[in-house]
């Protein structure tokens, strides 16, 4: 089935996209017009890459903040994410640019990212044909991560063609904004088709220590092998910004050269959590509190509020509160603490945009009973609520759709008796085709259940306790 979105659906990442520019109106044509969004465009056709492409990479980075030539916690600099020792300094050789300049300069650094881009599509084969259509840059976007794993070089390039079907609307620092009209496209992934996906179904592990994350583990040389909490008492959580994407940061802390990591990272946009190190060994996140702590990562960077999402909040408060809970730590100030309170630290992370009083209330529960998890985070990156359907005062079952793959999902999400199991389900029905459920005691939610319906009519719906909630055949085209 074809999405029919309302018009609230053209939320992303916290940036809300004008009307005017959904219907290609004249209006949009001021995305043009400042220095940035021109440097895009010479950029771009300079050197054959597509420019919303271009423009989405930048925004997955940097929410297009080149932070006045300060390198990333993975040694990235510019809109682009140059990296040094990587692609800083093949973008110097490729445009005659000093290596400083890159590093500074937005238009140069912009300049410096599509030639590093088009030199990965030389490398991958793309002629002059193929590099016009967007879907044949996929391999050179999951290359430009510079992931260790095809696995999260797909989860990289994934998340810049789901910002290209989306939409972006950014904001730099000069105050500039800078568009992409929402474009669905079905990228080929080439071998990276084979990789899992790691915002897929079935990538939740059940050797995690939080059930709601994703097991992707860190190089062995960017942690110590312990037995917590037998050898060291755990009595404290740690807030940290990455400094750069998620998916950046995942292959940093895959990278045996980083000599850094976290116990978990969590993604901006839907609160997607990352488990990277068991939590009885010790990750190298915070000096002096290794022996003592969790780490917990977040997608970002500290001068920058835009990265700092409600979806985020509740999240990591839902993980701050398990972890709490597992190993009897107070949920307070003293044994919740940011990077930056960490004795004999120079890190100044989470930073002043952090909102401690937002983010401590989701921790205690006060202000917080809602639930944490929304149903763009059960059913992930890409799908957004096109239908929703209240289960009284229990719950409310949400019919989603993925504009990049045509495919529905379903989540129940839970209004009461938040944190404990109950009965819940979720289902969907492709007309024509075995219902498919997710059906048990949940504490938060069912689902994700997802299907392929493009040009199929779907019945959909869910239960949370005696609630009950069954669609007819809808949604057809």
């Amino acid at each position: 089935m074809r999405a029919r979105l309302r018009r609230s659906a053209a939320l992303l990442t916290g940036v809300l996209i004008p009307a005017a520019l959904l219907m290609g109106s004249p209006a949009a044509a001021t995305s043009l017009d400042g220095p940035v969004s021109g440097a895009f465009a010479k950029a771009a056709a300079t050197y054959e890459v597509p420019r919303d492409l271009l423009v989405s990479l930048a925004y997955a980075e940097t929410h297009l903040d080149g932070h006045d030539g300060r390198p990333s916690a993975s040694g990235g600099y510019g809109l682009m994410h140059l990296v040094a020792s990587r692609t800083l300094e093949r973008a110097a050789t490729l445009t005659d640019l000093p290596v400083a300049e890159l590093k500074s300069d937005d238009a140069a650094n912009i300049t410096g990212g599509a030639a590093v881009l088009r030199a990965y599509a030389d490398e991958a084969g793309l002629d002059a044909a193929a590099r016009k259509d967007p879907a044949e840059w996929y391999v050179p976007i999951a290359r430009y991560g510079g992931a260790t794993s095809p696995d999260v070089a797909r989860l990289y390039a994934d998340t810049v063609y789901d910002l290209l079907a989306e939409g972006v609307r950014g904001t730099t620092a000069g105050g500039e904004s800078v568009t992409v009209k929402p474009r669905t496209v079905e990228p080929d992934r080439g071998a990276y088709a084979k990789a899992k996906d790691l915002d897929g179904p079935g990538t939740l592990a059940a050797s995690t220590d939080y059930p709601q994350a994703t097991w992707v583990p860190a190089n062995s040389a960017n942690y110590a092998v312990s037995s917590r909490p037998s050898s060291d008492a755990i009595d404290r959580i740690v807030i940290h910004v990455t400094q750069g994407s998620y998916a950046g940061t995942i292959s940093w802390f895959q990278n045996p050269a980083a000599k850094v990591s976290s116990h978990y990272v969590v993604r901006s946009s839907d609160g997607a959590v990352t488990q990277m190190v068991r939590e009885k060994d010790r990750a190298f996140h915070a000096g002096d509190y290794n022996r003592r702590s969790v780490g917990i990562e977040h997608e970002g960077f500290v001068d920058d509020a835009t990265w700092f999402t409600d979806a985020m909040y509740r999240s990591s408060a839902a993980l701050t509160r398990n972890i709490a809970d597992r190993y009897g730590i107070p949920k307070d100030r003293t044994h919740i603490v940011g990077h930056n309170q960490v004795p004999g630290t120079d890190h100044t992370d989470p930073g002043g945009y952090w909102n401690w009083t937002t983010f401590m209330q989701y921790v205690t529960g006060g202000g917080g009973t809602t639930n944490p998890h929304t149903p763009e985070s059960v059913c992930g990156s890409g799908y957004k609520v096109i239908d929703s359907a209240a289960l009284g005062s229990a719950g409310t079952v949400h019919l989603l759709y993925n504009a990049a793959n045509g495919n529905n999902c379903v989540a129940t999400i839970k209004k009461t008796s938040i944190g404990t199991a109950s009965a819940t389900s979720a289902y969907l029905e492709v007309q024509g085709k075995t219902r498919i459920t997710d059906s048990g005691n949940f504490a938060y939610y069912a689902g994700p259940v997802r299907a392929a319906a493009a040009g199929e009519c779907v019945k959909w719906g869910g239960k949370v306790g005696s609630s009950v909630y069954d669609s007819p055949f809808e949604h057809c085209d």
